[in-house]
């Protein structure tokens, strides 16, 4: 019997610094945001340290005041977790996550003077994009990232690598007296080139899968889009019967996974579900992630789920329609879902959340995806859209036709039958496509 290992726990301290032109309700929702981020990451938040300026400092990012405070602090609480006899609740501080991207020289010069690791918000996103990426595709979208996000920091490395960032000779090299750094920024280039092109072959055979899957199933097709954490997971499981990884985690899954929706309808529907939305993405993450967000661009309709019990729900719905409007799939049919009402209150601030989000959102679905009873009218809503368009007809199948009658049956609503000598007579509703190759076969 295997044990599982835990990973011991890790500590970080979160600092920021609000600008005038942010307001303190959206200063508090990015620390908030920081923090879950962390939380995926692994690391347990001890402490926030804010400070108000009008910029941002160009040496190291928060003032030196606050620099020296925080200096002390992790000192401090580093010595007494140090000690043999050190009480439970002191924490071994190992790295100061700060909420906004900096600059190389900043994270260097804010990493010596506080004697702790300094990760930024990108470099925090793209270590959890990197441990979580699991297909070819997420993971060369991932590796190019941070590729990118690497070249211009090698020269700070450089410096505090000493002698090994000097130049060397040019064997090997393209040229004499080429510097390590030169060389690695030419072999990030040459790498990212590399993976450029394997996703792009990786992209040209997805649209020939989605092709022969769209050519089979007709666009019956829906995407679950929206804020990362907004319970999209979670939805996917309880629309389709899969086990899809759920987590309480920020980007817990960034891979597009498709399901069929159950119970099966007529026309079968597939369902998608796609990476979360973030405030404040890296712009080069959104680029390379793009690809991840086409099964939305292919989809017929698109559930945009929102947590319905987040207080800055308003943004994230902004940001999600930001990307779909980037993306081109601003004008895909879509039903507004606010998930997570059960998470509001009791019954009474439930109810009255309910009726605020309809008086504002008239066509929205307001639910929980973990009451079997709202999973249901959902359900109902998406067989709706798609049988909106269906066909009602009459065909004869022969009795030396009757292995056409799985197809029928798979593929079409039948709503009443009838025989005679000759064979049987279905009353069905189907797409036109279907229908069309139904009589097809029937003739030949």
């Amino acid at each position: 019997m295997q044990t599982e290992v835990k990973d011991a726990p890790k500590y970080a301290i979160v600092a920021s610094v609000q600008l005038p032109s942010v307001s303190d309700i959206e200063f508090e929702a990015s620390l908030t945001e920081l923090r879950e981020l962390a939380k995926t990451l692994g690391y347990h938040v001890v402490h926030t340290f804010v400070q108000k300026r009008g910029s941002f400092d160009t040496t190291a990012y928060l003032g030196i005041g606050k620099r020296q405070e925080i200096q002390a602090w992790v000192s401090h609480e580093n010595e007494i977790a140090e000690q043999e006899d050190a009480p439970a609740d002191s924490h071994l501080i190992e790295a100061i996550l700060v909420d906004h991207e900096i600059s190389p020289s900043q994270a260097r010069n804010l990493e010596k003077e506080t004697g702790c690791e300094v990760m930024d918000r990108t470099m925090v996103i793209l270590e959890i994009f990197h441990r979580n990426a699991r297909s070819r595709a997420a993971k060369a979208q991932v590796e190019i990232a941070r590729l990118g996000y690497m070249a211009p920091r090698l020269r700070e490395a450089a410096k505090l690598a000493g002698p090994q960032g000097r130049q060397r000779s040019g064997v090997g090299g393209r040229g004499a007296g080429e510097s390590s750094t030169e060389l690695d920024r030419r072999k990030i280039r040459d790498r990212i080139a590399e993976l450029q092109l394997e996703i792009l072959a990786m992209e040209a055979e997805r649209k020939t899968q989605r092709a022969r899957r769209q050519q089979r199933q007709g666009l019956t097709s829906v995407a679950l889009v929206g804020y990362t954490n907004a319970g999209k997971s979670t939805l996917m499981r309880a629309l389709t019967g899969s086990e899809v990884l759920v987590a309480n985690k920020l980007f817990a899954t960034l891979d597009t996974t498709v399901r069929t929706l159950y119970p099966e309808s007529v026309p079968r529907v597939l369902v998608s579900d796609t990476v979360g939305f973030i405030k404040n993405l890296p712009h080069g993450l959104v680029a390379s992630f793009k690809s991840t967000l086409d099964e939305a661009l292919d989809a017929a309709l698109l559930l945009h789920v929102i947590d319905a019990s987040d207080p800055g729900f308003e943004r994230q719905l902004e940001i999600t329609d930001k990307v779909l409007e980037e993306i081109n799939a601003d004008d895909v049919p879509r039903i507004r879902v606010f998930n997570k009402i059960d998470h509001v209150g009791d019954a009474a601030a439930q109810a009255e959340r309910e009726a605020a989000l309809k008086a504002q959102y008239p066509d929205c679905v307001v639910m929980s995806a973990r009451r079997p009873d709202d999973v249901a009218r959902l359900h109902k809503m998406i067989v709706a859209f798609f049988q909106r368009d269906l066909i009602e007809t009459e065909i004869f199948v022969p009795w030396a036709q009757q292995q056409l009658l799985g197809e029928i049956y798979a593929t079409c609503q039948v709503r009443g039958e009838r025989s005679d000598e000759q064979g049987t007579f279905f009353q069905i509703c189907g797409e036109a496509s279907v229908l069309e190759r139904l009589q097809q076969k029937l003739s030949d």
